[in-house]
């Protein structure tokens, strides 16, 4: 499957200011998650982005093959075709940020194993990084990126050993530089997850000093 035409997307802001990306879990759709926005901070645009693959009902990032675990090729083929989108609404220059939930988190950890320093920071919500896909995990693989990862300690959805897999991998070996929780919660996004999340932002955006209304604290 090649997928040739730019994804279909939805948006909060179109100033040119720092970019939040939201990725969808399977299954879901890009109107679904630009919920999140209204709950983040103002001083960004936001986009939510469909996935490209038509799946019961909703849509999904990259075929699996078991939960949490997708296929290497699948996923090489919507990363390629995101970035080409991504490079084109966003030069480099313009601070981006990933967020995904679940299915999106996997495809968001997939972006950042890729290409680290493309992105100002990566959030992995209730979801596991894509291991055993085609890229690399070693030790430093993530050195200085910026990563937030918050989890529900209740989640049946995504298998624990993979939920586990990913605190350690960004928590220690990977380099990155991790905010991570766990929250009493299932396979969801927690109130106070959500708030921090939102202050994880704030504080990953460079201010400058030449703007009366910076876009940092």
């Amino acid at each position: 499957m090649t997928f040739t035409v730019p994804p279909v997307v939805a948006t909060r802001g179109d100033s040119g200011r720092p970019l939040v990306v939201l990725l969808h879990g399977r299954g879901s759709r890009e109107s679904e998650i630009i919920a999140l926005a209204d709950a983040l901070p103002p001083e960004f645009d936001y986009t939510a982005v469909r996935a490209p693959i038509a799946e019961h009902g909703g849509f999904a990032w990259f075929a699996n093959r078991g939960i949490g675990r997708p296929v290497a090729a699948s996923l090489r083929e919507t990363m390629d075709w995101f970035r080409a989108w991504l490079d084109r609404v966003a030069p480099q220059g313009r601070p981006v940020f990933l967020v995904g939930f679940s299915g999106g988190a996997a495809f968001a950890g997939g972006l950042l194993l890729d290409d680290p320093a493309r992105y100002a920071g990566t959030a992995v919500l209730s979801g596991t990084l894509p291991f055993d896909a085609g890229l690399s995990t070693g030790p430093g693989t993530l050195n200085g990126a910026r990563v937030f990862v918050a989890q529900g300690d209740h989640d049946q959805v995504i298998p624990r050993e993979l939920l586990d897999r990913t605190w350690d991998f960004l928590s220690v070996g990977s380099g990155a530089v991790t905010t991570a929780r766990r929250d009493p919660v299932g396979h969801t996004i927690a109130p106070d997850a959500l708030a921090a999340l939102g202050e994880w932002l704030r504080d990953g955006t460079p201010s400058d000093p030449d703007d009366s209304a910076p876009l940092a604290h």
